[in-house]
């Protein structure tokens, strides 16, 4: 087996197996695998006509993705965890992730076991938008606060903006360890600053519709996000000055506002953090979208 490292100009060949079959896991992405090269070796590799794309860092191999292709078989599974096996020390760290629900009983069905890893959360654009009712009175109110008290502007990312939003991104990293004794949370923090950077640096190549929030002249919100499918948009990131009254909810609603050709907006997973689940809920999702992860029995 040849596994060829991934490079931007194979974009359009990862596109034409992510968009052969109608996906809901953000991960179904091309921008969303090429941004974690600063933390894993990203390498693909066609078999049986299928896309096989590996993981590696210093722990071992994994497979970030199920094949993708129209003829799946048991044998193929077979000759991925094959191909783990012989870049793996210990084998069981072989592993297939970010497995969709409505796959999970094939898996099954071919000997594997399959547990659950986590879940996306989709909301209804229109109501983020109108953030209509009791259930988004906060929320209404912390636009409205920080509309009538700042002096903002709302625009593109322009390519002179990437430095401050990455000093935005380490200042707001800062303020959340301190926050937090999680060793685990604290790694994720890390680990996102570097894709946090390949993502800012190759946004216009990856496809990713970028805004930032300038308040009195000084980069204080940046988003980006992708286009999944004919009805969902994607919020990959969202970082704003925690100082900042209602900005959060403000960078947030103008966004999903021009989205006006999506039905859904997937605000991602909360990472098994309560206080980012309880975050995720209160935008009173419409409907979680579970990954699962394959292994091998026993």
């Amino acid at each position: 087996m040849k596994l060829r490292r991934l490079k931007l100009t194979d974009k359009p060949i990862f596109e034409k197996y992510l968009k052969a079959g109608e996906h809901s896991l953000s991960t179904y992405a091309f921008a969303n695998i090429y941004i974690w090269q600063g933390l894993f070796k990203i390498s693909w590799s066609l078999i049986e006509e299928n896309l096989c794309i590996f993981f590696r860092d210093n722990i071992g191999c994994f497979m970030y993705l199920p094949p993708l292709g129209k003829n799946r078989s048991s044998r193929l599974v077979e000759k991925c965890f094959t191909a783990m096996d012989s870049l793996n020390v210990n084998r069981a760290v072989s592993r297939i992730e970010n497995i969709e629900e409505k796959d999970v009983d094939f898996y099954k069905g071919s000997g594997y076991n399959c547990f659950y890893k986590t879940s996306e959360y989709l909301c209804l654009r229109e109501k983020l938008i109108d953030l209509k009712g009791n259930a988004f009175k906060s929320k209404r109110w912390a636009y409205n606060y920080f509309i009538k008290n700042y002096s903002f502007t709302y625009g593109p990312l322009a390519r002179k903006d990437k430095a401050g939003c990455l000093l935005l991104y380490e200042t707001w990293m800062r303020s959340r360890e301190s926050g937090s004794s999680d060793a685990v949370y604290r790694g994720m923090l890390k680990d996102s600053l570097a894709a946090q950077k390949i993502a800012l640096d190759n946004h216009r190549r990856l496809g990713l519709v970028a805004r930032v929030v300038k308040v009195s002249g000084k980069i204080s919100a940046y988003t980006l996000g992708f286009a999944l499918n004919h009805e969902t948009f994607c919020i990959l990131f969202e970082i704003t000055d925690l100082k900042i009254k209602g900005l959060a909810q403000f960078i947030f609603r103008e966004f999903s506002r021009e989205l006006a050709k999506y039905k859904y907006i997937n605000i991602m997973d909360d990472l098994g953090l309560e206080n980012l689940t309880q975050v995720k809920l209160s935008y009173k999702p419409i409907k979680t979208v579970g990954a699962y992860v394959v292994e091998r029995n026993g």
